[in-house]
């Protein structure tokens, strides 16, 4: 008796689960479209992301692969990845965990490895890849073992970016297009360059908006490119001083053979003298 109430208030708890998770995903699949509208203005409506943009597709089918991965059916989350790959040119792993609200604006060529892990309100680009950098030898030794970045809340990931490593992106840090970074980044911050590193925006009110391809467009001083035009400004300005200094040099060395010139000549002019006055006094 006992028995068959533990399996009706199992029943009933499943289908309560079912009734309200049936609006969380309605309310997600809203934030989703919401969030295209919202950081693509060539988005005109709703509809059109619906049925025009890869990247939203991507994301739909990743729910899907991901629930069944979750579930433990994991070749047939392959296999929807792949379909998923196919149709939209974005690959993302079932086992990657991604929040809420993220844009893949364009897409081809995003790669999304196992092991990733992506906070809401997440921007990338086409060919961002979040890869592994862990050697392919003893590759069963690493099942399950965490190889892929993590990026926090906020984060845009510039087109081309590669972000390679167990490595943490902080929240609200911008990847400028083709970076190659593989190293922690601390939040806030704009990296750019191979390897990348972290430059100052001019304007650093502006950079804590949204930024497209995570580059503002007034650029980023480059404390890197300001160091070495600074060293080149001191080597031009020390050749100039070593160049003055070999002109005054030269000067001098003529000014000194033109007296020892001088001075062999009155000693020669002087000499015939001298001999005539030794003769007289003989």
């Amino acid at each position: 008796m006992l028995t068959g109430l533990g399996r009706t208030g199992a029943r009933r708890e499943t289908k309560l689960h079912r009734v309200t998770a049936s609006p969380m995903r309605f309310k997600r699949l809203k934030e989703d479209i919401d969030s295209f509208m919202a950081r693509d203005p060539a988005a005109r409506s709703r509809l059109e992301v619906v049925l025009c943009y890869p990247g939203f597709h991507a994301i739909l089918l990743y729910r899907v692969a991901h629930a069944l991965w979750r579930r433990r059916f994991r070749l047939v989350a392959r296999i929807v990845s792949q379909i998923a790959r196919l149709l939209t040119g974005i690959e993302i792993h079932p086992g990657a965990r991604i929040g809420a609200r993220l844009v893949i604006d364009h897409g081809f060529g995003v790669v999304i490895g196992e092991t990733s892990e992506i906070g809401d309100d997440v921007t990338l680009y086409q060919g961002v890849t979040l890869g592994g950098i862990a050697p392919s030898v003893d590759s069963h030794a690493q099942v399950d073992v965490k190889r892929h970045p993590t990026l926090r809340n906020g984060v845009i990931v510039g087109a081309g970016a590669h972000v390679l490593g167990p490595i943490i992106i902080g929240e609200g840090a911008r990847i400028g297009a083709n970076a190659v970074v593989s190293r922690d980044l601390p939040k806030g911050v704009t990296a750019v360059g191979i390897p990348a590193h972290p430059v100052m925006p001019r304007d650093r009110i502006a950079a804590q908006r949204f930024v497209a391809y995570g580059t503002p467009a007034e650029g980023c001083p480059d404390p890197v490119l300001a160091t070495i035009e600074s060293m080149r400004a001191q080597v031009t300005a020390l050749q100039g001083r070593i160049g003055e200094l070999e002109a005054r040099l030269r000067r001098h060395e003529d000014t000194t053979d033109e007296r020892a010139g001088e001075f062999v000549r009155r000693t020669a002019d002087d000499a015939p003298v001298a001999a005539v006055g030794d003769r007289i006094r003989r």
